[in-house]
């Protein structure tokens, strides 16, 4: 009898990270793939982007609708209250065998603590990992002690998990997920990019991407809108904020701006086709998303990291910080700009969900007993 595997994927960026591995899963003989959307999939918002799932060849066994249009602290946590029940009752449907969880976001806590109280066990990718401008950062360890297996994407952050208590029997350094689609898949040229964005064909790409700062505040997207002010000569390219709380103002300020700037273009979501491309062919890349430390560097462009959001997290060389003020931000750009050094490549070779896999097929039993490993 196969055994099953559930995907649970909730935004854009987590289901292009996923995507190489569901395939991987659902090719092999033991296992079947049962796949579950929720959050920002779902959402009108943000693009309906399990569409682009579904035009992926994948089909969708539950859909969970969880999100709230609000984005303060009361709407995600009532969110992830229907997150709860919703999943509750999916997981009763499906019986998985085990379930899958990437990172780090609230979806993924109300899934993670649905799935502990049921006793399914999880797999969970890229914990050990620090952000300290963001709770994401107490999300992504509070589901690291209530998963059983561990797929960490640097030698550290392995280390990391062992240190919060997991048996390193159980964790495995497989280098990040996102890096094999930034490696293998056949990016578009500069003028189908171009083409296909309404871009101007003349001018470099500066690709944005700001979320909030959940442990913070929300005002650094002034600062970087008015340094960007300056920019006439670019292609601003920006990407929507997610649905963390603080989203939609972002979203607005990024939404006034690109009515002012003939230059400024925003898209619900680019995928992960357009995404990278764009990071390809751009002169840098702004703003606070982890794929500017993890994939973009493997595409050799360099990033201008802005604020506290990703704090704690490694990076490589390619990676400039600026704290949320606009002359840090300038310099920043400068520099980045500049840069003309050997890239770093800090998270793996791109071989993350063959190793997953392997992994797991050589486990005769997901579910077992756990203990506190001690130093």
């Amino acid at each position: 009898m196969k055994r099953k595997i559930c995907v649970v994927t909730g935004t854009r960026a987590e289901y292009g990270l996923l995507m190489n591995l569901m395939t991987r899963i659902q090719h092999e003989d033991e296992f079947q793939l049962q796949l579950v959307v929720t959050g920002m999939h779902l959402s009108y918002e943000f693009g309906n982007t399990y569409k682009q799932i579904e035009a992926d060849g994948f089909k969708i066994d539950e859909k969970v609708e969880m999100l709230l249009t609000a984005d303060t602290a009361t709407s995600v946590l009532k969110s992830m209250g229907l997150a709860t029940i919703g999943f509750a009752d999916v997981f009763e449907r499906l019986k998985p065998d085990l379930i899958v969880i990437l990172g780090d976001r609230f979806e993924m806590l109300a899934i993670a603590q649905t799935a502990l109280i049921m006793q399914i066990p999880i797999a969970h990718i890229h914990g050990g990992e620090c952000t300290f401008g963001a709770y994401d950062d107490a999300i992504r360890h509070s589901i690291t002690k209530m998963a059983t297996w561990h797929f960490t994407s640097t030698e550290s952050h392995r280390k990391r998990v062992v240190q919060i208590g997991e048996h390193p029997s159980r964790v495995w350094n497989v280098g990040a997920l996102g890096i094999e689609n930034t490696l293998k898949l056949k990016l578009l040229s500069k003028e189908e990019l171009y083409d296909n964005l309404g871009l101007d064909l003349l001018k470099p790409i500066l690709l944005i991407t700001y979320h909030p700062e959940t442990n913070g505040n929300h005002n650094g997207i002034q600062d970087l809108l008015e340094v960007l002010d300056k920019y006439r000569d670019s292609n601003l390219v920006f990407t929507k904020s997610n649905a963390d709380n603080g989203g939609h103002y972002i979203n607005e300020q990024i939404e006034n701006f690109v009515k002012m700037h003939k230059n400024a273009f925003l898209f619900d979501s680019l995928g992960q086709l357009k995404y990278l491309s764009a990071v390809k062919h751009a002169d840098l890349v702004l703003g606070n998303s982890s794929s500017s430390l993890i994939e973009v560097p493997y595409l050799k462009t360099p990033a201008v990291n802005i604020g506290d959001r990703q704090a704690g997290r490694e990076r490589p060389n390619s990676v400039f910080d600026a704290k949320e003020d606009k002359k840090e931000i300038e310099v920043a750009i400068k520099k980045a700009l500049l840069f003309k050094e050997e890239y770093e490549y800090i998270f793996g070779e791109g071989k993350a969900s063959e190793m997953i896999v392997e992994i797991l097929k050589q486990l005769d039993n997901f579910k077992v007993q756990k203990e506190f490993y001690n130093l």
